[in-house]
């Protein structure tokens, strides 16, 4: 049947976008020339795709069935051409092509013998046979037992570097490096693979035992602990409990303080477990380990013969320290020291005086004593923090202080370095930075105090040891009395 021109009807004029009337040839609004509009394109209907027909069964397309995958597997493999039967745009066989193309290269598959070969095909332009796939995931490809399945890395992955490092175990004694998890650390504290600095076991300690706890950390501008504490407890002939704690200082401007504070806090430790079991009171067993902890420092400074033929000044920069212990024994607190490290003593009852139990070796108290000075002014001036008491072989005098209290209440003991109490030096301040659970949970306690320093700037090592002091309450009056 044949069709007529008829105008194209318009929904909107094209120059005013105005809906024109039946049958007008302008627009009535613009004037646009609505007989311009060109007509509508003939139908050009798609041309069909022609299937040949399959002549029997036998002959139809059998797809390969699809690999078992989900969205956590790897996706199924590429197929090249030679599995399924057709033909190019220049009508040969797709299997012809896929010979010929690996008989071109069977010379590179040759040369690469020595590697893996994979489970699956090789998906279509890929790399050539000899050359290695590099993949940086961890999904295994599916195939033999007999290997993971998974590509070759070209460089360790980060996330199995923790498998890595246990698969290659350091030698006896070494340790591996924090950072990459994978290096072996040299003596020097450095890691051999990624060359990080390895933390130091002193940057920060920890130590509970039983109801005494300790802390001791670098704090941020030293470059290491010079601190070191020891807690224990022993018990006293009768059968009750002996609490110790031991903090030392080392002094910076003398030679290897770190091993200084150390050795000194082990042997006053080790002396006064060796000392109270067997009967000796309490307040001279502190002033013999005071001394076991001066020798124990002094025998740093002795150099094999000849050492000060190199250095004739050797024994002018000494290893040195402060030390500040206490002891709970029965019904008696007992505290010694040297130095300008301190004992406070906090009650439980915050509304009960506190009090400070030691008193400094340093050139601020020594002007206070003489009364050249008020407090005030002496801890103002530059010279204050100067110790004119320490252990070493340095040493002017060795001049062990020791005193004894009997409180008649409940209170906490707080053992410390100048690291902390530089940030609460008054006792009123002590007390106020001791949370108020520190009775019950002495570590966490130590862990706020030192915070405390640390938020305060942590100029120096930080060391406190808490001791709470249970006893019934015996009415009023001081809270510690010297015996």
């Amino acid at each position: 049947m044949s069709q007529s021109h008829q105008q194209p009807a318009l929904s909107k004029c094209p120059g005013c976008d105005e809906p024109p009337a039946a049958g007008d040839l302008f627009c009535g609004a613009c004037g646009y020339d609505l007989s311009a509009v060109p007509a509508r394109p003939g139908d050009r209907p798609t041309m069909a795709i022609t299937v040949p027909p399959a002549t029997s069964e036998s002959e139809a397309v059998r797809w390969p069935a699809a690999a078992e995958t989900d969205s956590s597997d790897v996706p199924a493999p590429v197929h090249r051409p030679s599995d399924l039967p057709g033909t190019d745009s220049g009508g040969r066989p797709l299997a012809e092509q896929e010979q010929q193309r690996e008989q071109a290269q069977e010379p590179s598959a040759a040369a690469g013998q020595g590697a893996p070969a994979g489970p699956g095909p090789e998906p279509v332009g890929g790399p050539e046979p000899s050359a290695v796939p590099v993949r940086h995931d961890d999904r295994a490809v599916p195939g033999g037992a007999e290997h993971s399945g998974d590509f070759p890395l070209a460089a360790p992955d980060p996330r199995t570097a923790e498998h890595t490092a246990a698969a290659a175990a350091p030698a006896a004694g070494g340790k591996v490096c924090v950072a990459c998890r994978s290096g072996r650390v040299d003596p020097d504290g450095y890691c051999e693979n990624c060359g990080h600095a390895q933390p130091r076991e002193r940057d920060h300690m920890e130590q509970e035992l039983g109801s005494v706890a300790a802390v001791s950390d670098r704090g941020l501008r030293h470059h290491r602990n010079e601190d070191s504490f020891a807690v224990s407890s022993t018990a006293l002939p009768d059968g009750s409990p002996a609490v110790v704690a031991i903090v030392c200082d080392g002094v910076s401007s003398a030679s290897r303080p770190d091993e200084a504070s150390a050795a000194a806090a082990n042997a006053a430790n080790e002396s006064l477990l060796a000392s109270l079991p067997l009967g000796t009171h309490p307040q001279q067993a502190m002033h013999e380990a005071i001394v076991a902890a001066s020798e124990a420092v002094n025998a740093l400074a002795q150099e094999p013969a000849g050492a000060m033929e190199h250095d004739a000044h050797r024994h002018q920069n000494a290893p040195a320290c402060t030390l500040v212990g206490a002891v709970m024994a029965g019904e008696l607190l007992i505290v010694g020291w040297v130095g300008d490290s301190r004992v406070y003593w906090v009650p439980e009852d915050r509304s009960r005086p506190t009090a400070r139990l030691t008193e400094d070796d340093s050139w601020a108290a020594q002007m206070v004593a003489a009364g050249l000075m008020n407090e005030t002014e002496a801890y103002a001036d530059e010279r204050a923090h100067a110790i004119t008491g320490w252990l070493g072989a340095d040493a002017y005098e060795l001049e062990p202080h020791t005193a004894a209290f009997k409180p008649d209440r409940p209170g906490l003991v707080v053992v410390c370095t100048d690291g902390l109490w530089n940030y609460a030096e008054s006792a009123e301040e002590m007390a106020a930075a001791v949370p108020a659970d520190a009775q019950e949970h002495p570590l966490r306690g130590a862990q706020v105090l030192v915070g405390h320093a640390l938020d305060g700037g942590g100029h120096d090592n930080v060391t406190v040891a808490l001791l709470p002091f249970a006893v019934r309450p015996q009415g009023a009056g001081s809270a510690c009395e010297t015996v």
